[in-house]
């Protein structure tokens, strides 16, 4: 090749790409259309099932398939993938009658599917069928078929798995987000299941990286500037939490607050005399990046985390909100 034809080759890629991708488009678009009841059948069918989703394919529908079950773990729905060849040789004892099987194939005769679809019916279990074609063997056997719509794959010789395979994902990522908002499934509950990794710092709560209550310094209204000293030495937090009678948090001293008090009357003074009032706080469930944020936006470096009643409940540093990768 010339190097005079490397631009032309570039071009060619790159349009290559965006043919392809383009392609995948209208076919998401044409799937986007095409639902109707069945779906909502489906999504039924799932959201009744006391057991788990037994996900299927094979080939490249069973990867598909496998996604779309690890999709619904992490989103609050029991899910495994089940591989068809293993399922003909034992593994169709893990299906119980309280669950519902989703399928996966493109032609809808995938032999390697049929002692699953006989199992399924020897037992009573509900079948879902996601494939491209109405009159298949698999969509005469299901209890609910989600036929999708006929597409071109982005292939050029429209054989491999293409836009088929982006529709079948597609499709089952609106299975699983129907029933997480079904559940009420909320970040909270997605923290459960992502405890670890970036997701799992994002989603970190005040909670889970505040002082425990015994080792947030708290000192009523009136104690003594020698005792409002050792507190806040104590926990080496760089503050200390004035309380009232009933326990509300009402302020706030801090190194910051004794370098502008410094008199030769510090020593004899009380807390109330010297505290900064009304301290900002946070709620304990609220994400630990919105106290990073508030932190920042208020050029502070802790927020007392407190309950409905603004009584404190610990106290939540930006240093450790750093050190858990939180910025």
């Amino acid at each position: 090749m010339s190097v005079s034809a490397l631009p032309q080759k570039k071009h060619s890629i790159i349009q290559t790409g965006q043919s392809t991708l383009n392609i995948e488009i209208k076919g998401l678009q044409t799937l986007c259309a095409s639902l109707d009841q069945s779906f909502e059948q489906a999504v039924d069918l799932l959201m009744g099932t006391h057991g788990q989703i037994i996900v299927t394919g094979m080939g490249k529908s069973g990867h598909i398939a496998r996604k779309i079950a690890a999709t619904l773990c992490s989103t609050g729905t029991r899910s495994i993938f089940m591989h068809p060849a293993e399922a003909s040789h034992g593994d169709l004892g893990m299906i119980a009658e309280q669950d519902t099987i989703l399928a996966l194939s493109n032609s809808g005769e995938t032999r390697e599917l049929s002692d699953i679809i006989a199992y399924s019916h020897r037992h009573n279990i509900p079948l879902i069928a996601m494939t491209f074609k109405k009159n298949s063997t698999l969509a005469k056997q299901s209890s609910c078929v989600l036929l999708l719509p006929k597409i071109t794959e982005a292939c050029p010789n429209k054989l491999a798995p293409t836009t088929s395979t982006t529709m079948m994902l597609a499709l089952g990522d609106a299975l699983a987000m129907s029933l997480l908002e079904l559940k009420g499934f909320s970040a909270k509950d997605f923290k459960e299941f992502h405890p670890g990794g970036k997701l799992g710092q994002l989603l970190a709560r005040v909670a889970d990286l505040m002082s425990p209550p015994d080792e947030t310094p708290l000192v009523g209204l009136d104690t003594p500037f020698p005792e409002v000293i050792l507190a806040m030495t104590q926990f080496r937090l760089g503050c200390v939490g004035i309380t009232d009678e009933k326990g509300h948090i009402v302020g706030i001293i801090t190194d910051g607050d004794l370098r502008r008090h410094m008199s030769p009357t510090l020593y004899g003074s009380i807390a109330k005399d010297i505290m900064t009032p009304s301290p900002h706080t946070i709620c304990r469930d609220a994400l630990a990046a919105d106290a990073v944020r508030f932190m920042k936006e208020k050029k502070i470096t802790n927020l007392f985390a407190v309950s409905k009643d603004q009584k404190p409940e610990g106290i939540i540093h930006i240093h450790d909100c750093l050190r858990a990768g939180i910025v």
